[in-house]
């Protein structure tokens, strides 16, 4: 459903969100440690994010990237919206261009039903929820 880049760039903002939570800025080795990612490809993705606005970074020797509590209200879909674009939520589902109400692919009328259920899930899912579930354990960003 999201591209590699948009997987790791969701897992990534989870893991700064609970390192952010006990107001600790996060170096690159520590969420690609995190979340078991290249720490390479990470850093791209991370710097991205800060130059859209959606994560702060600070450099030197306590620097790292980190979310203020305005940003922690950063929703999934934002996320989503900034590394894929909008096509998961405005897109047809077989891919055609053509596709439109007036003009429907074969799935369209159901496919439109899922865009709306995933996207009305993704903008509600805070970052701000999701510390208290990995600290629980109710929630897992990589399997030791």
């Amino acid at each position: 459903m999201f591209s590699k880049t948009c997987e790791y760039a969701i897992r990534a903002m989870i893991f700064i969100a609970q390192q952010s939570k006990n107001g600790h800025k996060t170096s690159i080795k520590e969420i690609a440690r995190g979340i078991d990612s290249p720490e390479f490809f990470i850093a791209k993705i991370l710097q991205d994010l800060t130059r859209r606005g959606l994560l702060q970074s600070a450099k030197g020797r306590h620097g790292g990237f980190y979310l203020d509590k305005q940003l922690m209200k950063c929703s999934i879909a934002d996320i989503v919206r900034a590394i894929d674009g909008d096509k998961l939520f405005s897109g047809c589902g077989l891919g055609l261009n053509q596709c439109s109400e007036s003009r429907p692919c074969p799935i369209h009328h159901e496919f439109k039903k899922l865009r709306k259920n995933i996207f009305d899930m993704l903008q509600k899912a805070r970052l701000s929820e999701f510390p208290e579930r990995l600290e629980n354990n109710l929630a897992f960003l990589k399997w030791n």
